[in-house]
């Protein structure tokens, strides 16, 4: 049921990753891990669509985990000089100023604190990005305390990837694709090239995912995810999804290439690295934490990276960070053991904890404490 290999000592991430097949139902995933630069666990298994196996090649869409490589894409902008974390999103921006926006900072945006955890998606085409950018330009931040720090699932994506465009000229994708994947050799797309689409796996979503409950709370509605309603896995496989190219939730990869981007973020990798250390420490120096309102549980941020929290989605060491994906998925880094991983899965669930990428990252843990 599953293939692939890992090196001597992560048998036991092996077998953690075979139960999720025979004990927790897993339909298709891959998983992989780097130690000090060199690639360690290397796994793939299941059904990748309904007439067909995952193969190495499979890609998959990794909705947040997205933000990691966006995060990263404004780093390096930082690092060049080009942007500034405490400079005001509306410098580089100038029509983001309306509605009383014009002292929100571009670490505030990074981190959930930029007051527009949504929009009104039914003006707006979700594919469209400058027209969802115009939108939230002119968009007022919302004046409910709870939107003070509350995660931005989709908005993020639009703000930061215009962003990057009113100061390099490229989008978001391009940015990443030329500054990140080419010179890292990087199995990893912010918007799936069409030649692609063939390699990528059918998402499927699981009992309760999508559902579109009776919702009178103003907030709430504002925070109406256009991905996570009825019909959505129909958006979700679509050739105009996987070609958009959205920076908060549009990534395609494979674990391999997840697991790569992270160890290029601790060192070299084949003697190559994009991001210098002290960037990379600034990114995941924390900016805030608290408790987000509508989940009722920690989180964590530095500028675009999520950080440890009590729930260890990330795994268990301390200085875990990287950034989890809807439904499941999991990639980031431990600095202290010289560790990157990547889960993704094309199983869309909402259990609370979702095992299977916790009992992935504790058998990784164990192999490496």
């Amino acid at each position: 049921m599953t293939s692939g290999w890992t090196a001597d000592g992560f048998g036991a991430v092996a077998a953690a990753f075979e139960r999720n097949f025979t004990e927790r139902g897993e339909r298709g995933a891959g998983f992989a891990a780097y130690r000090d630069g060199h690639l360690v666990v290397d796994l793939w298994g299941g059904l990748a669509r309904p007439d067909g196996p995952w193969a190495e090649d499979t890609v998959q869409l990794i909705f947040s985990g997205t933000k990691g490589l966006s995060a990263a894409a404004v780093l390096l902008l930082v690092e060049r000089g080009v942007v500034a974390l405490e400079a005001p999103l509306s410098k580089y921006w100038p029509e983001f100023g309306a509605a009383g926006k014009e002292a929100i900072t571009v670490a505030e945006v990074l981190s959930h604190q930029a007051r527009l955890p949504g929009t009104d998606f039914s003006k707006v085409d979700l594919l469209d990005h400058d027209a969802v950018a115009a939108q939230l330009a002119a968009q007022a931040p919302s004046d409910d305390p709870r939107a003070a720090f509350m995660y931005h699932a989709t908005t993020w994506g639009w703000l930061l990837d215009e962003l990057v465009r009113r100061t390099d000229g490229r989008s978001m994708g391009a940015f990443f694709a030329d500054e990140f994947a080419a010179p890292l050799g990087l199995e990893v797309w912010i918007g799936l090239p069409e030649s692609l689409h063939s390699r990528a796996s059918t998402m499927v979503a699981a009992d309760g995912v999508l559902a579109d409950p009776e919702e009178v709370d103003p907030l709430r509605q504002l925070l109406r995810n256009p991905l996570l309603v009825p019909g959505a896995d129909q958006i979700w496989n679509s050739a105009q999804y996987r070609s958009a190219g959205l920076a908060a939730v549009g990534a395609f990869a494979t674990a391999r290439g997840m697991a790569r981007f992270y160890a290029s973020l601790l060192g070299e990798v084949d003697g190559v690295r994009v991001l210098r250390p002290e960037t990379v420490e600034l990114g995941r120096r924390e900016i805030r934490r608290g408790i987000e309102p509508f989940w009722g549980s920690e989180i964590a941020y530095g500028a675009g990276f999520e950080l440890k929290t009590a729930a260890g989605h990330l795994g268990t060491p301390a200085d875990a960070f990287g950034h989890a994906g809807a439904g499941g998925s999991r990639h980031g880094a431990w600095p202290s053991r010289g560790i990157s991983f990547s889960y993704l899965m094309n199983e869309v669930r909402v259990a609370s904890p979702d095992q299977r990428p916790l009992d992935l990252l504790a058998a990784l843990a164990e192999a490496t404490s």
